[in-house]
């Protein structure tokens, strides 16, 4: 099988995000930079499915400046086989991504199945999957948590309202877009790491996939910080009192009574 992944590099969530001084988005300068955790799950999907299937192969698709090199080598030293790098500006939104990413698929012999992340932990937005999936003209499924693979397409446990669950099933050529709960990611092996750094990463430009700045549909003025917390109050007196004071609280000042 032909498996490709498609991954994301977002800043760790232990990082403090600043603002650039115009406001038009964060400052790159001293944030550490992970592999979104969902796409670590679709890269641990890619692998167990390649090695239940002989020779198959996992390429790892990024499509980003080139600080993302290094958040592929790291699914190499997981395991994956193959890295390709679409070269985009630091602010190229959702589509521009999706489009550079399905360009860069449409190039490859075949595709049997492409597996990415439900959604990517800074911005949420839960676009570049089924965006892919329709420049590729190919089915999709998100938000899945358990997989059964046929010999002629795929049957996926889903997530949807409610805490309750669908089957969904679809032919190849097919998308995933794994949830929490679809497996445990792999660690990567020092020695894997070691081999990870001397691979080759074959590197596209938009010219080769297609794409150009006029597929950039959005674009960011003004980022705010959220407001700081207000610090807390401590009631003091006894049971009653207490009590009394913060109804008196909660409406007159809080105003949510």
């Amino acid at each position: 099988m032909n498996i490709y992944v498609c991954i994301k590099q977002v800043p760790d969530t232990e990082t403090k995000i600043k603002l650039n001084p115009d406001q038009s988005g964060i400052d790159t300068a001293g944030i550490k930079w992970i592999i979104s955790p969902y796409d670590e799950l679709a890269i641990e999907e890619s692998l167990r499915l390649r090695d239940k299937n002989p020779g198959s192969t996992v390429t790892v698709l990024a499509a980003g400046p080139a600080r993302v090199v290094e958040s592929m080598r790291t699914a190499l030293a997981m395991g994956a086989d193959n890295a390709i790098h679409v070269e985009l500006p630091e602010a190229a939104d959702n589509n521009w991504v999706a489009k550079s990413l399905a360009g860069a698929l449409k190039k490859e012999p075949k595709v049997d199945i492409i597996f990415t992340g439900k959604e990517a932990i800074d911005d949420g937005a839960a676009q570049v999957s089924q965006l892919v999936a329709e420049y590729l003209g190919i089915s999709y499924v998100t938000v899945v948590l358990g997989i059964e693979y046929l010999p002629s397409g795929v049957k996926c446990k889903r997530e949807i309202e409610g805490g309750s669950f669908e089957m969904v099933e679809a032919s190849y050529p097919v998308l995933i877009a794994a949830q929490k709960g679809l497996n445990e990611p792999r660690y990567a092996s020092l020695p894997n790491i070691m081999k990870a750094k001397k691979k080759e990463i074959k590197v596209l430009k938009t010219s080769d996939v297609g794409t150009g700045e006029s597929d950039q549909k959005i674009r960011y003025k003004n980022y705010q910080l959220p407001p700081p917390k207000q610090a807390g109050k401590k009631i003091s007196g006894d049971p009653a009192a207490q009590a009394k004071e913060l109804a008196r609280l909660l409406h007159e000042e809080a105003k949510v009574v």
